[in-house]
């Protein structure tokens, strides 16, 4: 009875306004208490444990690393190189990347190429396409002289500099180059290109593709040549190449049938000369020399390597 008076008397000394505003803070804190709960209620109920991962096509995962792998890599999409392309081989467009050096026969980063990571050389560089080892048999480097202008069918590749994730034995101990060739597409189109550099070097190539016929089917191709006198005397250098794929897909099926290949006549030109000849006449190229029947210097117009090379690649994932 005396707490029920006392809450009366209070009741008539505090002011109607004050009691308004205490009754209005209780009402906002219970409401705010009650969202607290049902918003950890909600998630508890509403947990999404599903996670989205876009997949490279054809790609064989244990090549490859992720942005935070602790191996020092380097990834170039198709618009990076497309920028860079203009009919060299592949090594001189990835001369830009770290502890990468490039060499040419020519000079001019058309025919022979080469390639050195960390001071390795191609021997040393284990080459793959699609996961599937491309270094030669029997020298263990790698001809891009065979596949003129493969990087205009490239999606994307990645530089591993050290001995990195390859399966494929002591061929990566200076680098890993992992190419992933052109993904199929979805809408129809058609290109030409062309391009023109010193000492006469042009590249033209048209490119196709059918887009997927009946939502599961695509053809695609590209045909290339490329031409250089080069900047050494006589390395000269006359490419061909052509790129061919068809590829089936379906929801969870992507069946690709690959065929492409290059034809090669470049003259010799990977003989050194002496400091002297540097100093006088440093594109002098002694491939070929001889001496005719009186005495003058004369050099053969055939002293050429003449190549081709196909592959042929079918995949199922």
């Amino acid at each position: 009875m005396l707490f029920r008076n006392l809450k009366i008397q209070l009741k008539r000394i505090i002011p109607p306004f004050i009691r308004n505003r205490l009754r209005m803070k209780k009402i906002l804190i219970s409401i705010s208490i009650g969202l607290l709960f049902l918003n950890l209620s909600a998630q508890e109920i509403v947990k999404d444990s599903t996670t989205v991962q876009t997949l490279d096509e054809v790609l064989v995962k244990s090549i490859r690393v992720d942005a935070d792998s602790p191996i020092t890599h380097s990834n170039v999409d198709k618009e990076e190189i497309k920028k860079r392309n203009l009919g060299q081989d592949i090594p001189v467009l990835l001369n830009y990347l770290p502890s990468v050096v490039t060499t040419t026969d020519a000079g001019a980063g058309v025919g022979y190429t080469y390639i050195r990571v960390r001071g390795s050389d191609a021997s040393r560089v284990n080459i793959t396409i699609n996961g599937i080892p491309y270094n030669d048999a029997e020298s263990q480097g790698t001809f891009w002289v065979n596949m003129p202008d493969f990087a205009s069918s490239v999606e994307s590749l990645q530089l591993q500099r050290g001995v990195g994730t390859s399966t494929n034995g002591s061929g990566a101990f200076g680098a890993s180059l992992n190419i992933l060739s052109e993904a199929f597409s979805n809408d129809a189109f058609a290109e030409i290109g062309s391009s023109f550099g010193s000492y006469n070097t042009q590249k033209y190539n048209v490119k196709f593709s059918t887009g997927l016929l009946n939502e599961h089917i695509e053809i695609s191709g590209r045909l290339s040549k490329i031409t250089s006198d080069g900047y050494i005397d006589r390395a000269s250098s006359d490419l061909k190449s052509y790129f061919l794929q068809g590829a089936f897909v379906d929801e969870n099926t992507l069946i690709k049938a690959l065929v492409f290949g290059g034809k090669e006549k470049t003259y010799q030109a990977w003989y050194g000369i002496d400091a002297e000849t540097l100093e006088t006449d440093r594109t002098f190229n002694p491939a070929g020399m001889y001496i005719d029947e009186e005495g003058n210097v004369q050099f053969y117009d055939n002293e050429v390597d003449n190549y081709s090379q196909d592959i042929y690649k079918l995949y199922w994932n």
